[in-house]
């Protein structure tokens, strides 16, 4: 009995020191080479450069956000501006 204790303790102690933790900085993860609009673009440029968006919500709050839907990322806008773009989760 005193030697499967210790085997169970063996086993905990070396598949904690095995294990390895992977920190991906947040402006690093996903694909960095899809092109996507950039903070600043104006809905104009947006859709010139995109195209229409699948969906588009009616502006909320004030300063107003208005958020465009594509198929790989979704836009937030204030007012007319970009000012955050996000890769949907596929």
């Amino acid at each position: 009995m005193h030697r499967i204790a210790i085997g169970c303790l063996c086993l905990i102690l070396t598949s904690q020191l095995l294990a390895e933790q992977l920190e991906v900085p947040i402006g690093q993860q996903g694909d960095q080479s899809q092109s996507r609009p950039a903070t600043g673009m104006s809905t104009t440029v947006v859709e010139e450069k995109f195209g229409a968006p699948e969906n588009i919500t009616d502006p909320i709050g004030e300063p107003p956000i208005t958020v465009w839907k594509y198929n790989r990322f979704t836009v937030y806008f204030e007012y007319d501006l970009v000012i955050h773009t996000v890769l949907n989760k596929s």
